[in-house]
């Protein structure tokens, strides 16, 4: 920014350049490229800690029932805890499980009721100190303009970075807890240890073999490998760790019978030998027991969790895996295999909240390294540690993940320690970050993930912009050519509108999206809405032969109810959304209620006031063209007459509706569950070979879907979803690489794949798209009866909410039937996500517009018709309303239509469901809703008469 134009005045001095740039609406990350993660605050580490990790099994049991409860339930996990515990327990009481020393805010012989609210309150001060210290970790991260927002009723914390292309670096520098722990080590020093993994491998090959006592040579080559450490001597862990690399196992190659069977545990271990030291000429046992290759570590932890397993190991140990000493880029998936001796709790006896200061260094190896210092009570304790272990390894533990494991040559009276490895310089600034910014009071993990790159947010900035100027254009030459000079006022209305609701969204910090363009593409077409009523109200009232003056002032206060009542409606639709919606869905239902409100500022206040300005002046604006004046003049259809065609094909298409549940639909990642990557290749690839090739790869088929054309794909699997941890994600996109290689060009490196042909990402595990399911479940649900209680307050007549339920469920009926029994056929997905709830809910909104301007001519005829009957009534409202359902329903569709031809894949599900709808919508609101009330007011008013 120029400092000679850095602080001129703008609006009339009401601003500067500077704070009008710094205030310009930035673009979101579907738009610019980036990345955007949700974090879900696990509240189950949090119970755990406080209960000081204890090992009761009924309380353990509970907690874990509690978690698998939580997936599909809208209580909070403390209320489900308390449950599951009481259930398992019906006698039993929480308070001893918190009444600790430490903590005096629970006592021995506090109500369960009472712990509770204990709990409550320490989850809320866990998840504001989560986000607290997430917010501190992101300041620090360099990402310009970052956002956070976190959601406490949900437990979740939504982050956007945009332009990030490290996603490797975001969720290690995110998911850390910054959980610091300092152990001694088990080495095969340890004879515990050798007869454990011993008698533990010959457990696990009776199991698998299904069998009793295994052979003689089975044993013998299991002990051979698991005390190989104490008869070997002299080799170095780089020689091993090269053995392994080479897919070399010692193990496997002592075993006499070649089958996936014999010794399971120890065929997938190249362990550690020790060696002579030096200078002492002493026997240096490795702190690492040996080295796995990351992909067998899923296999051996599904071994070690086995009850007959973990029985053959001293109590206090634990298997943790941690970093190879090697900086190596062959030896990247090989990680360290440690046998860790805790306390009797399962704890460290020294934490990370006395370190009181880290940051970047070197060691005397000139190897980059992490240098801590630890408070008062922190030196005392490594002092001790340090003294008792002199020899021997102490595992510097983070995350549950080994990051160093030096051996102690003396003590360390000074409270100084240090981590170091093969870290770059980067690395270990971020981990020193981590430490520095403090341990995360509950641990939070991703649990949905997305990633665009910088070639699709063009595209879709491309689309949107050029869908937001098509629809302007197309709107504003429509309201010229129906309405004639009164065009002008709608078209002045509109500007006024988006200028209004651009600049509030840019007051207000908002980020725009692809789905926030598309809310202002559907503002357009909404927008003037408000004014084609009124105009159709006015043109009515000149009918009758008023003048200019008096049609105007008469247009304007008949209108107002049923424009009211179409926007609240609306509007309620749009705040539900925004309620339950997340991210760019939540950006969406932002832009539709600025809008709506605009809406009804510029349709009523600002037309009003530029027309009152010019009839004052002895001139009038015109609203009837050569066009307009002869369409629906004389409507007269008898569309009663007709309701039982129009029954007949509702209930078809009731019953079609039932049969979607069965038929099944197409569930986007957000809700199903998994990754979802779309990749652009630079030809034509054959789906069918592709995903046999990745079926290979991922061991099932993988969904696969075209985008656009077969050079650019849409490929979503389940493979290792449910597992979790800083490397799956990445385990998972280069194993897709690999199952790739046949369409990509010869010698591409996965870093170039990943920037070039990966287009975009995303990661939803299941306990999120289990919320999203449930959260749009009753969204839907929540819509209809908000709207069916204000039709119902309004109206005061249960007759008219019924005919609303039918004909919305009709309207949504007709969407599902179409993305169910369509999805196979038309050239782009039709995925049931929150865009198509997003959708959904803006139908339902729309949808009662029509039907609301319907209802309120009905109410006023039937005070004027009195001798009528019901059916000449409604049929009257109908008709001198068909001018304004058909407009209405004109001008959103033709902006969904444009939005649908230019707005590119991001909205096109969306944009379609719109279409449908709108189209399903304005015939509900002539077949269904007001038909329904002739057959259910047989001989009675379809108004109460007002008290005298």
């Amino acid at each position: 920014l120029l400092d000679s134009t850095k602080d001129t005045k703008l609006a009339f001095g009401l601003t500067t350049y500077r704070s009008a740039k710094e205030s310009e609406l930035m673009l979101g990350l579907d738009l610019q490229g980036g990345m955007s993660v949700t974090m879900e605050v696990g509240l189950d580490g949090l119970i755990h800690s406080l209960s000081n990790f204890t090992r009761d099994e009924t309380f353990n049991k509970a907690l874990d029932a509690a978690v698998a409860r939580k997936a599909n339930s809208g209580a909070d996990l403390i209320t489900l805890f308390r449950e599951e515990y009481k259930k398992a327990n019906p006698n039993g009481k929480l308070a001893p499980f918190f009444a600790t020393r430490s903590n005096g805010k629970v006592k021995f012989d506090a109500s369960d009721d009472a712990v509770g609210a204990y709990l409550k309150d320490q989850a809320t001060a866990a998840f504001n100190n989560t986000y607290r210290i997430l917010r501190q970790r992101i300041d620090r991260f360099g990402v310009a303009s970052p956002t956070i927002n976190p959601d406490p009723a949900k437990g979740i914390i939504n982050i956007e970075l945009a332009g990030i292309n490290d996603k490797e670096r975001v969720r290690s520098y995110l998911q850390s807890t910054a959980n610091l722990q300092f152990f001694e080590v088990y080495t095969f020093e340890s004879r515990d240890l050798q007869d454990g993994l011993v008698a533990a491998d010959k457990a696990v090959q009776d199991y698998l073999n299904g069998q009793g006592a295994p052979a003689a040579a089975t044993a013998d080559s299991s002990a051979t490998a698991a005390t190989a450490a104490t008869d070997k001597g002299d080799t170095s862990k780089t020689a091993t760790i090269s053995g392994l690399s080479g897919n070399k196992n010692t193990a496997k190659a002592a075993t006499p019978k070649d089958s996936l069977n014999q010794n399971p545990i120890a065929r997938l271990i190249q362990f550690s030998q020790p060696y002579q030291d030096q200078q002492s000429g002493r026997t240096i046992f490795p702190a690492a027991l040996g080295y796995i290759q990351s992909k067998d570590t899923g296999t051996l932890n599904d071994y070690l969790k086995l009850d007959f397993v973990k029985s053959k190991f001293p109590s206090n140990l634990v298997f943790l895996y941690g970093k190879t000493e090697s900086a190596d880029s062959k030896f990247k998936d090989i990680l360290a295999f440690y046998a860790i001796k805790t306390l009797d709790n399962g704890q460290a006896e020294l934490e990370g909240d006395h370190i009181s200061s880290a940051a970047q260094d070197f060691d005397e190896r000139g190897r980059v390294a992490i240098k801590m210092n630890m408070d008062k009570i922190g030196t005392n304790i490594w002092a001790k540690m340090t003294t008792r272990n002199v020899g021997k390894p102490i595992a510097i533990v983070l995350d549950n993940f080994v990051y160093s494991a030096p051996n102690v040559n003396d003590p360390i009276t000074t409270g100084n320690s240090q981590i170091s490895g093969s870290y770059t310089t980067k690395e270990a600034q971020d981990l020193a970050e981590i430490l520095e910014s403090g341990k995360l009071p509950a641990p939070a993990k991703i649990v949905q993930e997305q990633q665009v790159g910088p070639t699709l947010g063009k595209e879709s900035v491309r689309g949107g912009g050029l869908s937001f100027l098509i629809s302007f254009l197309v709107i504003f030459a429509l309201m010229l050519l129906y309405f004639n000079t009164g065009g002008w006022v709608a078209n002045i209305a509109l500007i006024l509108n988006l200028l209004f609701t651009v600049g509030i969204l840019s007051a207000l910090g908002f980020t725009l999206t692809a789905p926030g363009i598309a809310g202002l593409v559907l503002t357009i077409g909404m927008a003037v809405d408000t004014n084609v009523i009124i105009f159709e109200r006015i043109k009515e009232e000149l009918t009758k032969g008023k003048n200019y003056q008096a049609a105007v002032q008469d247009g304007y206060r008949r209108s107002l109810a049923p424009v009211l009542d179409g926007h609240i409606t609306t509007l309620l639709t749009a705040m539900i959304l925004a309620y339950f919606g997340l991210g760019p869905v939540l950006g969406f239902a932002t832009t539709q209620i600025i809008g709506i409100l605009l809406s009804l500022f510029c349709g009523i206040m600002v037309s009003r006031l530029i027309t009152d300005w010019y009839t004052n002046k002895n001139r009038h604006f015109e609203y009837f063209t050569a066009i307009s004046r002869r369409i629906f003049k004389h409507a007269a259809y008898k569309f009663i007459e007709y309701r039982k065609v129009a029954y007949t094909i509702s209930v078809i298409i009731f019953l079609l509706g039932v049969s979607t549940f069965f038929n099944g639909f197409d569930e986007g990642v957000e809700f199903a569950g998994g990754r979802s990557y779309t990749i652009k290749f630079d030809k034509p690839v054959n789906v069918e070979e592709v995903r046999d090739q990745l079926k290979e790869t991922f061991g099932e088929a993988p969904i696969i879907k075209t985008v656009n054309s077969n050079s650019q794909l849409n490929i979503t699997t389940s493979y290792k979803i449910r597992e979790t941890g800083n490397n799956v994600d990445s385990l998972v996109e280069r194993m897709m690489f690999n199952g790739l290689q046949k369409q990509l060009p010869a010698g591409l490196t996965f870093t170039e794949f990943d920037a070039k042909y990966k287009q975009s990402s995303q990661t939803v595990l299941p306990t999120i798209s289990d919320d999203l399911k449930s959260g749009a479940t009753q969204a839907t649900i929540f819509a209809v009866l908000a709207i069916c209680l204000y039709i119902f307050i309004r109206f005061r007549d249960w007759r008219y909410s019924l005919g609303t339920i039918v004909s919305l469920m009709h309207d949504v009926f007709v969407t599902l039937i179409v993305f169910s029994y369509a999805r196979k056929f038309v050239p782009f997905p039709l995925e049931i996500d929150q865009h198509f709830i997003a959708a959904i809910l803006t139908v339902i909104g729309f949808s009662m517009n029509d039907t609301v301007i319907v209802y309120d001519r009905i109410r006023e005829d039937s005070g004027m018709m009195g001798g009528a009957d019901n059916a000449s009534i409604i049929n009257r409202a109908i008709n001198e309303t068909l001018s304004r359902t058909i407009m209405t329903s004109l001008t959103v569709f033709l902006t969904i239509l444009i939005l649908f031809i230019f707005g590119g894949e991001v909205t096109r599900g969306f944009s379609f469901a719109m279409l449908i709808g709108v189209l399903t919508g304005t015939y509900s609101s002539i077949f269904v809703a007001a038909p329904i009330l002739v057959d259910f007011a047989r001989n009675k008013p379809l108004t109460r008469k007002k008290k005298a």
